[in-house]
């Protein structure tokens, strides 16, 4: 299991791309620059010297004024740095659209997590994040392959997220009718027919997972019948695939995108130790918890699970990777009083923009910030607390993101009053 530093790193990544994709500008005002880690500052300043010159020749008035801002900007951001950092860095300068006709100037600089292998310029009207996004992964890659003598499916398992890549329906008879000696021609006939398919099969997988083979830890292989061994034994697939096939191999019901995911429910066994066998277990044990009532030990929702961090009673504290909140300190200028709320990204601005509960009056002032999930993990390392962060794309963190608001809270001990009646969806989940 990941380290709480590495999973804060991961979601503080994940959360800066987020907020970096989001930007828009209204013409081609935003500029992302990749610089590697091999790459000079010098030829870097004297290629954004050349971009400025060349900028002053934009017809448009304000996209060439907030270009040369950004360029700008951007020299003066580079040449901070003496050599590129170990992994390289990217920055992302320009002014996004804030609605109404009017920009903001915005500017971020990321440090990537693995090393830069492109030294990149664009200017469009959205910021370039491809080198950056492929950094998001889990380091678990598996192969999936479900088949009978009607179809195939094949998809990847990486780390907790399940991937359908390509579908096959074959066009061998199942059986056939003719009697005498027709019986035995149609027989041969529909074998070779078998053989091509299995052929086809096996190129497939090939193409598919032979470029990934290094970073591949295995390939699961299942289906219905006695297809799926006859395939294997008689080594339709690429030497250096077949000594990856996971042993022994599954028996699914389904051949399409439903079996690759009861496949991956047959080896929970198997795969045990990667993510997404350790969210559906530690998931299943919230829900017997939530089922066994007022004894139970769990907790979910902000001020439920908050109670049980105070008290010390969280044995493993669960967020879901999709949280985008913001907690703010507030404060009336009008009354004096002040508050705390919890509230999506998207609605702060909102929030600051409203009337104060006490007094009415629009006359709120933030006197402090933070993000909701980095001071939760702050929180649970305090106490002790163990932290996953589940995945939102996966059944169970699509789960906890709906049903309990994304965080919940296995406790070491019971609390009194720290449980109510959980939400229909979970209920129904529950049941």
């Amino acid at each position: 299991m990941s380290t709480p530093d590495t999973q804060l790193a991961r979601y503080s990544f994940q959360r800066k791309l987020d907020e970096i994709k989001a930007c828009r500008g209204r013409a081609t005002e935003l500029i992302s620059l990749y610089v590697s880690p091999t790459r000079q500052i010098a030829e870097v300043m004297g290629y954004l010297r050349n971009e400025y010159a060349q900028s002053s020749n934009i017809k448009s008035r304000t996209t060439r004024k907030n270009v040369m801002w950004a360029i700008e900007s951007l020299m003066g951001r580079v040449r901070a740095f003496k050599t590129p950092p170990t992994n390289g860095v990217a920055f992302f300068v320009g002014a996004k659209a804030i609605g109404a006709d009017k920009t903001e100037n915005v500017t971020y600089i990321v440090e990537p997590p693995e090393p830069l292998n492109t030294y990149l310029y664009r200017c469009d009207s959205t910021f370039y994040l491809d080198p950056l996004l492929s950094m998001v992964h889990e380091p678990d890659l598996w192969g999936l392959v479900v088949m009978d003598r009607a179809e195939v499916t094949l998809g990847w398992l990486r780390g907790k997220r399940i991937e359908t890549v390509k579908n096959r329906q074959s066009l061998v008879p199942s059986k056939h009718g003719r009697g005498g000696q027709s019986a035995h021609r149609f027989e041969r006939m529909i074998e070779h027919a078998a053989h091509e398919f299995f052929v086809k099969c096996g190129e497939m997988s090939n193409d598919l997972f032979l470029p990934k083979k290094d970073q591949l830890k295995g390939i699961l292989l299942g289906g219905p019948g006695a297809t799926k061994e006859y395939f294997y034994k008689e080594n339709y697939l690429h030497y250096e695939l077949q000594q990856k096939v996971v042993q022994p191999l599954f028996d699914v019901g389904y051949t399409d995108e439903y079996g690759l995911k009861e496949l991956v429910e047959r080896a929970t066994q198997t795969l045990h130790g990667i993510e997404l066998t350790e969210e559906k277990r530690i998931i299943q044990k919230l829900m017997g918890e939530i089922r066994r009532a007022e004894e139970g030990l769990a907790a979910y929702g902000e001020a439920d699970v908050q109670r049980a961090l105070d008290a010390g009673a969280v044995d493993t504290l669960l967020l879901s990777e999709g949280l985008r909140r913001r907690r703010l300190d507030l404060k009336c200028a009008q009354c004096g009083r002040e508050f705390h709320r919890t509230v999506p990204d998207e609605e702060v601005d909102k929030l600051l923009d409203g009337p104060c509960p006490q007094c009415g009056q629009p006359a709120l002032t933030k006197t402090a910030e933070e993000d909701y999930v980095e001071g939760l993990f702050r929180r649970a390392e305090t106490s002790g607390a163990k932290i996953r962060l589940i995945s939102s794309e996966s059944e169970e963190g699509e789960m906890l993101q709906k049903a309990f608001a994304g965080v919940a809270a296995i406790l070491r001990y019971p609390l009194p009053q720290v449980r109510g009646s959980p939400p229909p969806s979970a209920a129904a989940k529950a049941s």
